[in-house]
């Protein structure tokens, strides 16, 4: 079964969550639809998104939170590796992975642990970029990647 994210109407991508949330079936959009309500509540000055094809949302630049429809129910996304296992003790009951939390439609997620899950997200703190070392820039830009470099045998 294609999930929402796959093609929206006309056979395209959605770009809101909006024409995300079109293509879900009926009982999945109602958890969906009010996961977005409570968390646009809980975090009033996010932005909404589409990021890596699901519905998301955005506060200064980063991505804090998304949403899925999957063909078992719904799936909760931190946009980041360390926030479920962060709240491990409070997940308890939930089928999840590093980066994901499923719940039933019919047992949508409640109001005090979205609040924890985006307080959580939202205290970890942006990842730097790492600066290029003196190597890394050489290497990249003779565009010989991080490919080790052969020598060529001397015949004497």
């Amino acid at each position: 079964m294609a999930s929402a994210s796959d093609n929206g109407p006309m056979g395209r991508k959605p770009t809101t969550i909006d024409e995300y949330l079109a293509g879900v079936p009926a009982d999945r959009r109602a958890a969906l639809e009010k996961l977005r309500t409570l968390i646009r509540s809980l975090a009033p000055d996010v932005e909404e998104c589409i990021s890596y094809s699901i519905p998301a949302f955005r506060r200064d630049g980063r991505v804090i939170a998304g949403f899925q429809s999957t063909s078992k129910g719904c799936s909760y996304f931190p946009f980041s590796g360390s926030t479920l296992a962060t709240l491990e003790d409070e997940l308890v009951g939930y089928d999840k992975t590093k980066s994901a939390l499923h719940f039933d439609a019919k047992n949508p997620l409640r109001a005090p642990l979205v609040r924890a899950l985006l307080r959580a997200r939202m205290a970890e703190p942006r990842k730097k970029k790492a600066a290029p070392t003196r190597a890394r820039a050489a290497k990249k830009k003779k565009g010989k990647g991080n490919a080790p470099q052969r020598r060529r045998a001397v015949r004497t």
